[in-house]
């Protein structure tokens, strides 16, 4: 899929998306751009999704019932019969279409949402049928993944992180520094049952989920998500998976922090996924903008570099090199239900939407502007 156009869905009443190889969603909240991403998901993985709600035993008799199953109770409203409209690169589809299934459907594109908080309960991970069947299945199927991944690939270790099989020592040392401040994640046995819990390099403390610091929840389930799509072997990407989406990756996270996890973000389009993100960060259009902005000019890659800090050595060259080859697109979700390109990202730009950065940066120009004039003021009176 390089392009989708949609009309009259929930409070997105029109959206013309082409997809880059990081695309960037922005905008106010309440405003589409979480169901727009989720129908991104259903059009790229909608056997899949049919696979597995009926392998948790959910059934429908209607598009309604099958929406409030995937996008959450109350959603099934959606879609309106004679206005919704949904063009998948210049072919209509029928909403219709998306409850059947196809049981050779292999998933393509892992949704990591906004709520993954949810996906840890005081440290352990949380089933598919955990969860209500009116809670959105992209979170649910998120959690499971997690759940699995625990249950399997760390049955037989202890140590989740840092390990050197996971993540190059590069991107371990950045999010040791800014995230974990020192500290490990690892799983612990109590009263029976295995729980993640934070621990010094001594041994001596650990600390349990209640514990961790808000940025450091919502973290973990986004690390063991990346887990996930680089798998410790010679393979760059999970089984079919072609697509990512990450929801508000910047959550509880200081600048630094957001920059290390950009930076994942940016080894994830390396290994060759297609990722789309949204946002309310205007740090992470920072990074983009930068990037798109050194591509322009040709910058080379020890400028990527210098812009995250990194020191350089072949896997965090190859990465910048990949940064600087890639296509990069962001859509701003406007109060009124239109969704614009603002792509250029140019402070020049005469339409508010793109020179804003989608609101993005307009209050912090508005404090310069007014700063500015007050301490104009003052020396006039002077």
């Amino acid at each position: 899929m390089k392009h989708l156009q949609v009309k009259n869905l929930g409070p997105v009443k029109l959206a013309d998306i082409g997809f880059g190889d990081l695309t960037v969603f922005v905008g106010p909240q309440a405003t589409g751009k979480s169901i727009l991403l989720q129908l991104v998901k259903l059009l790229v993985d909608h056997g899949s999704i049919v696979n597995e709600l009926r392998r948790f035993n959910h059934t429908w008799d209607s598009p309604e019932q099958f929406f409030e199953l995937y996008f959450g109770g109350g959603m099934s409203g959606l879609f309106e019969t004679g206005r919704t409209e949904i063009v998948k690169d210049g072919e209509a589809v029928a909403p219709a279409s998306f409850q059947r299934g196809n049981k050779s459907a292999s998933e393509r594109l892992f949704f990591i949402p906004a709520q993954r908080v949810l996906s840890l309960r005081e440290g352990t991970t949380r089933p598919f049928s955990d969860y209500r069947s009116d809670d959105p299945f992209v979170v649910r199927e998120f959690s499971e993944k997690l759940h699995q991944l625990v249950q399997t690939e760390f049955a037989r270790t202890a140590d989740l992180f840092p390990q050197s099989r996971r993540l190059k020592a590069e991107f371990r040392d950045k999010i040791e520094e800014h995230i974990f401040g020192g500290f490990g994640l690892k799983t612990s046995t109590d009263r029976l049952q295995k729980r993640m819990v934070l621990h010094d390099p001594t041994g001596k403390a650990e600390l349990p989920y209640l514990v961790w610091s808000a940025g450091q929840r919502e973290f973990v389930p986004l690390l063991l998500g990346l887990y996930w799509l680089m798998p410790p072997t010679k393979v760059s990407r999970r089984g079919k998976l072609k697509w990512v989406v990450i929801e508000e990756l910047e959550m509880g996270l200081h600048p630094n922090a957001i920059s290390t996890t950009v930076l994942l973000v940016l080894e994830l389009v390396r290994r060759g996924y297609r990722v789309c993100l949204s946002t309310h960060s205007p740090h992470v259009l920072d990074v983009v903008w930068a990037l798109r902005v050194m591509k322009e000019q040709k910058g080379k890659a020890q400028d990527v570099l210098d812009l995250f800090d990194l020191r350089s050595s072949p896997p965090t060259k190859a990465l910048a090199a990949a940064a600087l080859r890639a296509d990069m697109a962001v859509h701003y979700f406007q109060r009124d239900g239109a969704v614009v390109d603002i792509s250029g990202l140019d402070p020049g730009a005469e339409a508010t939407a793109e020179s804003g950065w989608g609101g993005l940066s307009e209050f912090s120009g508005r404090v310069g502007e007014i700063v500015s004039r007050v301490v104009s003021r003052a020396q006039q009176g002077k």
